[in-house]
């Protein structure tokens, strides 16, 4: 498998520049659905567009056996991108800077590797929209896909996200959790605003704002236990536009990581404890809560099958431990109602430097394409023959 995967890197490659080059936002990707869909047309496999809005879903197989999900999403990032290739973004202010593009041309190739398979079963691929953002009803290209029955029936469904700090030529796999719970809170103090010299005339949420910040900052060291992973991080705090002129409300965003339902529960009412302080001060608040998307936790079974079919293909040394990190990702949708597992595809030159995600200077060393293709395919190839275990 890894040998056909290698002989169409160059087609690969050619995928995956043309959708770098036309980079869309979520719930936009028009070229990009319609360059996926006219490719596997082309190679006869039986397709569904307009899934999830933007997505697409297709089809190998007979059904007449286990049924595994291969999902890429195809969405961009509104960043301007700052590298100077020849396949760099044409659309000023977007760009693909967390290897969408990569993840969207190696299914097709998974798709091209399997299609003059036989097996007894369905293997079926997940070209998902918008897994950066959501839409005007807080909900992302997982959940749309989940709601229009893209993953109905399936045993199990894998997916693999390029990593800029693993070396081409590895992966990185592991079991249970492996990204976090992610929501966000719009908060706001609320004072009464008056003039610099006449503080005893107005209340200054400003001044509120310190010891708020102080129980905020000392959430996760004294009311968390302390063997629970998690974060909190105030990204925007916003208040006053003069000098001299005291506001009469302050903003701020927060953003809580957490791995368990029973701390991500804590860390909501917590922060809303730390807000309530400015009204012993005299003033008042107001919180906005946004659930974010739900910790990705790799089923210990499929996370073995990908282990060990990477392990045959490119070697048991290059299948590395994956760090758990505090990220989000909305696989975990789908992982929750299917069994399923994420890997790290290694995307790094070896012995060049980190390549970070959600940078305007992010690129991949598209050597690694083949390799992500072939795992996929390989193990999707294996469940569905029935040469893995329970």
């Amino acid at each position: 498998m890894l040998e056909k995967a290698q002989a169409l890197k160059e087609t690969l490659i050619h995928l995956r520049r043309t959708i770098h080059m036309q980079p869309e936002l979520g719930f936009e990707e028009f070229k990009t659905a319609a360059l996926v869909s006219n490719t596997l047309h082309e190679l006869g496999i039986e397709l569904q567009t307009g899934v999830g809005k933007t997505g697409v879903v297709a089809r190998l197989g007979n059904g007449n056996g286990p049924i595994i999900g291969i999902r890429a999403d195809m969405d961009a990032l509104p960043i301007l991108e700052a590298n100077d290739t020849p396949y760099k973004s044409q659309v000023p202010g977007k760009m693909h800077a967390c290897g969408h593009d990569a993840h969207t041309a190696i299914l097709m190739g998974t798709a091209m590797l399997l299609k003059d398979e036989e097996f007894n079963g369905e293997i079926r691929f997940l070209f998902q929209p918008s897994e950066e953002r959501q839409d005007n009803e807080d909900k992302s290209g997982a959940i749309r896909m989940i709601e229009e029955g893209a993953i109905q029936d399936l045993d199990a469904c894998i997916a693999l996200h390029v990593s800029g700090q693993i070396d081409r030529g590895q992966i990185a796999i592991e079991s249970g959790y492996v990204l976090a719970n992610v929501d966000t809170i719009f908060a706001k103090v609320i004072g009464k605003g008056g003039h610099g010299a006449k503080p005893h005339m107005a209340r200054d949420p400003i001044f509120m704002m310190a010891p708020i910040l102080t129980a905020i900052h000392g959430i996760i060291s004294r009311w968390i236990n302390p063997l629970e992973p998690a974060v909190i991080t105030i990204g925007r705090l916003a208040g006053g536009t003069v000098n001299n002129v005291i506001p009469g409300t302050v903003e701020l965003d927060l953003t809580l990581r957490s791995l368990s339902s029973e701390v991500r529960q804590q860390l909501i009412e917590e922060v809303e404890q730390a807000l309530s302080i400015s009204r012993a001060l005299g003033g008042e608040y107001e919180m906005q809560l946004q659930r974010g998307y739900p910790a990705l936790y790799n089923d210990p079974t499929v996370a073995g099958w990908i282990r060990d079919t990477a392990s045959q293909l490119i070697g048991a040394e290059n299948v590395v431990p994956r760090d758990m990190i505090m990220a989000g990702e909305d696989f975990s949708y789908m992982a929750q109602a299917s069994r399923g597992a994420m890997l790290n595809l290694g995307t790094r030159e070896p012995g060049g430097p980190d390549k970070f995600v959600h940078h305007p200077k992010f690129d991949i060393d598209e050597d690694a394409l083949p390799i992500g293709a072939a795992i996929l395919a390989q193990t999707a190839l294996r469940f569905v023959r029935g040469e893995l275990g329970d």
